[in-house]
């Protein structure tokens, strides 16, 4: 039997030295006296794996050349039975988890699921991901700028690399993914141990996490939470032994840390700061010899650290161009020398610098008290070309550069071997497998040296390569998009998804099969977005130019010339229901369509008109159908709040007729439309604003019918779309398909405010540019944009049904929005005004017998709402009323005049602002309208004040003013009486004076003024200012 495929039982390793064998018998060790977290007494893990498991590993370890034999043993590999005894091997890996398996191997009978891993199982086993109403199925494109690593080669080619927040494990001859998925930030950095077991992620942004999973069974092993809390991880190198992680914070001044990840706690070893002067270090690695030596560089300073238990040190060589006399160039990456003696750092000018360590040393107990002096001693001219990797491998140094060549050297930097192909761009990474394969017999006995390992390339232009070390052969494994996705489109009746990227790049899959079919390089501009028409014969392609290519839906090429009516990059394109007409928006805020025409006996599309519709950016383009006709009806909605109807029967060449203009938000900004399901005998299209509501319009009269709380998850509602009908799906159940900034997720209809109804997923961290539904409403698809990414989730409807119908059914959903639930304070509050209103409506003092009642009159909605504490605009009170008024009107044709105190509940819940009036919101109007007085505060005049409030917005009366004033300043002057006395409005303009200081701020107005209370954070916040505009103004 092949050393490659030798099986884990065939294995003869001695059990103390067994990575995950029971090293615990060893007195001393620090294993002993530490509690893994990796090791509950009871597993959460799961049931564990069974006895018989995949014999296949990721093979032995051997060196390149002569005097290398050597096996490295199989973590994980085996039975839990232990394994035979024989003599150690040279250069065995211990593991960083030794000690524990004795103890927690056994898990109801069987191994738990990361100690009985073994390469290979990733795959074999299906997992039901039937948990969650949106599963990650597949992974398109990966993060260019990180690494690719080769985890297995030979029968099982398997890679591991990063797509915005998740990490992807592609066995790619099996054309099959799993994710890791636990990070909520784009992955900014990762590391892999030497057997390629154990694989560590850290990301940058607001909760950074650093996570380290084992590969064979794809489980997180362990979570440091907190590294890095200012900016997250730039860099991040894992040791030989895979015991010990270095972490490079991102931020202005980094911070170096060393972890002992196997150790329950989440302080790092020891920690130092870095000198701003000694610029981004964005590239660690630690000594293979000797995991207490580690060095990082940035572009222009290299750093020597070494550490023990008593802290870290470091020492920063100094180089420069006169050092030598010579140009050095901007440093790339590092390594150390075999001979543990050098380390090597590669330039951007194509030189190798050559740093000596003086008095080398490899073990820890012999550190000495201050870090080794190491300092540049020559720099070597290797090639003109920019180096961009730098790696050791065995006793060879290899690199790779900005031609796509890769080159072997011995150790005194001696060429030995060149790999390079014309297809093959700037070199990002080089990952070599674990197999080794034996020399063939013409070089058995020849001096010329034979690379025994195949290699993985990665380029900086999103293209992998598979290099065959014994033919010189480059595979293309992988070729993405190198510049932003942002558009994506579904077939209407064929599984087909085509997506296309800025680079200019459009390919076409297959997505059950996950197969690629087709694809076209556009070289003049980058696409925007995409659409099928609804027969499925053409795509339809925007551009950053202006341009505009219909093409053929299967081979991708062009039916007729391009056109080129927009003046700047066009957003939206979409097709009419009879493929009629073919409209699209641009960023200047125009409107073109193009009408279908016939030429030479084959359809194509000519330009009828175009319209600068909008004032601001247009964030939707919808076509419909006429109710009382088959004729199709555009509508476009801008954040300038309008929605435009067009009339295409009577548009002319050059002439497009616009039939109503309808303002449809009086302060939000309206992101996306829809047409909504017809579930009732009125017929509504449906919107999204940046207020995280969604509003129902009738689709006739355009008129405002409902405001419902829309899904709160971080960001407003970017897109929406209805999801298709599947087979499988109850027929009078309709579902909305959404994206965020970040996420993607699904809602139940009819939207009601329920949150139970709604979930999210976050689907590309740094933003989600478009999305598209499958035909038949099984998959989504979601597009990443800069991320240069596209996922693909499966759609599980009875996940969401059940968690709607676990959080509850009529009004517990509800209930529970308030502040205190059922039960609080709040609720008894509610009630008791409710109840008052219907006093107040029978009269305070009448003696009559009392008709209590469960309803209230909707003229005392307004009364109700402000008494609880929200404060409806004179709009939105009109709209509140109506909506219940004609709430069953279109089926019964009776308004309604009065309201329940469940209905409104609903009602408040929905109109309410979503996150409350945060006093950011007060203190940015005074900004706009105020002016900075001596103290350097915000204010506003006095009388600006109150003549702002008689003739902005929505304008109130000298009365009425008066009469507002009266209550809210005469409140501290009365000392009895009832609330619903008159009050005396000619004492109004002296108690204006009295009690309105001359220059109002935003405190004043909400504390003085309206009397509301001011929470504590937010004065703290705002003092914090104070405080920071002092200092300034003392430094300045």
């Amino acid at each position: 039997m092949s050393q490659d495929r030798q099986t884990a039982q065939e294995m003869h390793v001695q059990p103390e030295e067994d990575p995950l064998a029971a090293s615990g018998e060893k007195k001393g060790a620090p294993e002993d006296t530490e509690e893994s977290p990796l090791c509950p007494q009871s597993s959460p893990l799961g049931l564990g794996i069974s006895d018989t498991l995949p014999s296949t590993w990721a093979g032995s370890q051997s060196t390149l050349g002569k005097g290398s034999a050597g096996t490295s043993c199989l973590e994980g590999a085996g039975p839990p039975e232990p394994p035979q005894a024989v003599s150690e091997s040279k250069g065995m890996i211990s593991s960083p988890l030794s000690g524990y398996r004795e103890k927690h191997t056994q898990h109801k009978g069987s191994a738990s699921l990361v100690w009985g891993a073994m390469p290979g199982m990733l795959f074999g086993k299906k997992r039901d991901r039937s948990l969650h109403p949106l599963d990650l199925s597949w992974v398109f494109g990966y993060n260019s700028s990180l690494a690719v690593h080769s985890l297995m080669d030979g029968e099982d080619r398997v890679l591991l690399y990063v797509s915005s927040h998740t990490v992807v494990i592609h066995d790619i001859l099996r054309n099959k993914q799993f994710h890791l998925q636990g990070h909520t930030n784009v992955i900014s950095c990762l590391c892999v141990s030497e057997d390629k077991r154990w694989v560590a992620t850290a990301d940058r942004g607001p909760d950074a996490l650093i996570i380290v999973w084992d590969s064979y069974s794809g489980v997180p092993v362990r979570t440091i939470f907190e590294s890095h809390s200012e900016d997250g991880v730039c860099a991040i190198a894992i040791s030989q032994d895979a015991k010990y992680l270095v972490t490079i914070s991102a931020a202005a001044v980094q911070k170096v840390c060393v972890w002992k990840w196997t150790l329950p706690t989440e302080k790092a070893i020891c920690s130092m700061e870095l000198k701003p002067e000694f610029g981004n270090q964005d590239y660690v690695i630690f000594n293979p010899q000797n995991p207490h030596e580690f060095v990082s560089n940035s572009k222009t300073q290299m750093i020597f650290y070494l550490w023990d238990d008593s802290g870290l040190q470091y020492g920063a060589p100094f180089l420069s161009n006169q050092t030598f006399k010579c140009l050095v160039g901007q440093f790339s990456q590092s390594v150390f020398h075999f001979n543990n003696t050098q380390v090597l750092t590669g330039t951007s000018a194509g030189k190798l610098v050559v740093w000596d360590m003086d008095n080398p040393r490899t073990l820890p107990e012999e550190l000495p008290a201050k870090p080794h002096g190491i300092t540049a001693t020559k720099v070597v001219s290797m090639q003109k070309e920019s180096l961009t990797v730098l790696k050791v491998l065995e006793s060879c140094i290899v690199t790779g550069d900005v031609k796509g060549q890769v080159k072997f050297y011995d150790g005194q930097l001696w060429l030995l071997t060149i790999y390079s192909h014309e297809k093959v761009g700037p070199i990002q990474s080089i990952s070599f497998s674990t197999i080794l394969r034996d020399p063939p017999s013409a070089l058995a006995g020849s001096s010329q040296p034979f690379l025994t390992r195949n290699f993985i390339l990665s380029t900086s232009d999103a293209t992998m390569f598979h290099v065959a070390t014994d033919s010189t052969n480059f595979e293309t494994i992988m070729k993405e998009a190198k510049k932003a996705v942002n558009a994506i489109a579904c077939h209407p009746q064929e599984p087909l998804v085509a997506v296309g990227s800025h680079c200019g790049l459009l390919k076409v899959w297959e997505y059950k099969q996950t197969q690629y079919l087709v694809s076209r390089i556009f070289t003049e501009a980058g696409i925007q977005c995409l659409s099928y028409d609804p027969e499925g014969h053409f795509l339809a392609a925007g551009f950053t130019d202006g341009s505009i290519h219909i093409l053929d839906a299967i081979s991708l090429q062009s039916i007729c010339e391009e056109f080129q009516f927009s003046q700047g990059p066009v957003t939206h394109i979409s097709f009419s229901h009879d493929s009629k007409y073919l409209a699209t928006a641009d960023e200047n805020y125009s409107v073109t369509v193009y009408k279908r025409v016939l030429q030479n006996g084959s359809r194509c599309w000519e330009h009828l008109a175009g319209l600068c519709s909008h004032y601001k950016p247009i964030r939707s383009i919808l076509f419909g159908v006429h109710s009382d006709s088959n004729e199709p009806r555009l509508l476009s909605l801008g954040e300038d709040q309008q929605l435009v109807e067009y009339d295409l029967n009577s548009s002319i060449k050059d002439h497009l007729v616009v039939t109503h203009r309808d303002r449809l938000e009086q302060a939000a900004v309206p992101l996306c439309l829809t047409w909504y399901p017809q579930l009732s005998t009125e017929s509504f299209f449906l919107t999204a604003n940046n207020c995280y509501k969604m509003k129902l319009y009738n689709t006739t009269t355009k008129m405002c019918r409902k405001t419902l709380l829309g899904p709160t998850y971080g960001s407003p509602l970017e897109k929406i779309q209805i999801l298709p009908r599947t087979s499988s799906a109850d027929p009078q159940q309709h579902y909305l398909v959404y994206i965020t900034k970040d996420k993607v997720g699904l809602q139940m209809l009819p939207v009601d405010g329920n949150p139970h109804k709604s979930s999210a997923y976050i689907c590309h961290p740094d933003g989600a540019s478009d999305f598209a539904i499958s035909h038949d409403g099984r998959y989504i698809f979601t597009a990443g944009g800069k991320e240069r990414t596209f996922m693909k989730w499966k759609v599980n409807l009875h996940a969401l049904d059940a968690a709607s119908f676990l959080g509850g059914e009529d009004l517990i959903p509800f209930y529970n929005l308030l502040d205190g639930g059922r039960e609080g304070k709040f609720f008894r509050e509610l009630e008791d005004y409710f109840y008052y209103v219907q006093l107040c409506n029978q009269g305070i003092e009448t003696l009559e017998k009392r008709q209590v009642s469960t309803h209230i009159p909707l003229e005392e909605i307004p009364s109700v709402m402000r008494a609880i504490g929200f404060y409806p605009s004179e709009e939105e009170i009109e709209e509140m009323i109506n909506e219940v008024k004609f709430s069953k009107y279109a089926d019964t044709g009776e308004e309604v005049t009065k309201i329940n105190l469940g209905d409104f509940i609903k009602l408040y819940i929905n109109h309410r602002p979503a996150f409350g009036l945060p006093m950011k919101t007060i203190q940015r109007a005074f900004q706009v309208l105020g002016y900075d007085n001596k103290k350097g505060d915000k204010v506003i005049d006095r009388g600006d004040f109150l003549f702002l409030l008689q003739s902005r917005g929505e304008q109130m009366t000298e009365d009425e003013l008066a009469e507002c004033l009266t209550i809210l300043l005469g409140r501290r002057s009365r000392e009895g009486g009832s609330e619903l006395d008159t009050c005396d409005a000619t004492g109004a303009e002296a108690l204006t004076e009295e009690e309105i200081p001359a220059e109002i701020t935003a405190e004043i107005f909400v504390a003085d003024i309206l009397g509301l209370h001011i929470a504590k954070s937010e004065r703290k916040e705002q003092k914090e200012k104070e405080e920071s505009l002092i200092y300034k103004g003392s430094e300045s």
